[in-house]
């Protein structure tokens, strides 16, 4: 059986809609069953104890809605795996803080340890299908708990806007989705408030739809109007703006060893490229040093391209939202549209192509980068693009 269908064998089916633990508890989630097992919840808000009791709490209340049920078998595949994986991220997350249990950051921690199980335990990786299956269940867990909290967020709308827009670079990815999760979330649990929140969860989807952003993303008149409402520069969402760009930059992103080199050869093969990787050969910069001088050097070289109104190609991993945000910035300011490329390959393919380079990355190392590695969003960049290659 292929990898990834061992996966799916654990989603259960219509009609009994049963869900087999066994099977999952000893799939090759195991490992993590059993530290969620052995990580504390505050009571007040989690009253039934650890994080697995509340994981399957909430994987058998989802099971049981209509609306789930009524859904794609793909989609039913994704949402399940994403309430089983939503809390995963409190693992490394909890802490005891003034004598209570807290997990600051899991959302954002658990969609990255999610991303990296099902890329290197089931195989999701270097195929368009796999890759949408894959960053669906991610971007569940990374915004679960936004909507009963939405109305916390200092412009509600623009960040529910801003989270919607990722359906343009995933299928099946909508605020409802994300609703449906969240609604699960708050059923499976003992907690006294359980009625307030799923309330909160109501009037989300609601502010959601008056947004026009809750099944679909809000559409925009052009690329560069849309990246401007991002950006927070005030503008309506319908709003047009004058395009000043003059030409575009390109960021590639992806893991050492994808083959982005070569990518890029054939399709922007007649732009100039800065490659942090050619700069250090020519520093004689090891890749094990500091690494502030290669991309000083990298940014005059940009600013000299971008003073001149020159298109071209930053090349390196930028496999974070900081990195790409620091680059995004300085391309903008100049007023180029920003286009991002993020390209992925099978994780065996990675290896073997990292292997073929002259200067090879340890295995180990890649692996951490995954495990750090966040997509590019859609509201990051003018453009953002996802490619298997």
């Amino acid at each position: 059986m292929e990898k990834y269908k061992e996966l799916l064998c654990l989603v259960p089916k219509a009609p009994e809609w049963n869900i087999d633990w066994d099977l999952i508890e000893n799939s090759k989630m195991s490992s993590m069953v059993g530290r969620m097992r052995e990580t504390r919840q505050n009571p007040v808000w989690h009253g039934e104890g650890d994080v697995w009791t509340h994981t399957k709490m909430v994987c058998e209340e989802l099971v049981s809605f209509e609306e789930y049920r009524n859904l794609k078998r793909r989609i039913q595949e994704e949402l399940f795996l994403a309430a089983l994986l939503h809390d995963i991220g409190k693992i490394p997350c909890t802490r005891l803080e003034d004598g209570k249990w807290v997990s600051p950051g899991h959302t954002v921690i658990g969609s990255r340890m999610a991303r990296e199980f099902l890329w290197l335990e089931y195989g999701f990786c270097g195929k368009k299908e796999q890759q949408g299956f894959r960053e669906t269940i991610c971007s569940l867990i990374r915004y679960h708990s936004i909507p009963p909290h939405i109305f916390d967020q200092k412009r509600p709308e623009h960040r529910l806007i801003q989270i919607a827009s990722n359906g343009e670079l995933l299928e099946d990815f909508s605020i409802e989705l994300l609703c449906l999760l969240e609604k699960a979330d708050m059923r499976g649990r003992i907690y006294d408030m359980v009625d307030s929140s799923l309330e909160a969860v109501e009037l989300c989807m609601v502010y959601a739809e008056e947004s026009g952003c809750l099944k679909h993303p809000l559409e925009f008149p052009t690329p560069f109007s849309e990246y401007a409402y991002f950006e927070g520069r005030g503008i309506l969402p319908g709003q047009e703006l004058y395009d000043d760009t003059w030409g575009e930059v390109i960021v590639a992103a992806g893991l050492p060893g994808t083959g982005k080199d070569t990518w890029i050869q054939g399709h922007y093969g007649n732009l100039p490229m800065i490659s942090l990787d050619e700069l250090r050969k020519e520093m004689k910069v090891s890749p094990k040093d500091a690494q502030g001088a290669v991309v000083s050097a990298a940014r005059q070289k940009a600013k000299t391209y971008l003073r001149q109104n020159l298109s071209f190609v930053w090349n390196a991993t930028n496999l974070t939202p900081l990195i790409r945000g620091k680059l995004l910035k300085l391309f903008t300011d100049y007023h180029a549209f920003a286009r991002i490329v993020f390209l992925e390959t099978e994780w065996e393919e990675e290896l073997r192509r990292n292997q073929e380079r002259q200067e090879t990355v340890p295995e180990h190392v890649i692996r951490r980068m995954l495990g750090n590695m966040s997509l590019p969003e859609r509201f990051e960049a003018h453009q953002v693009e996802w490619h298997c290659i």
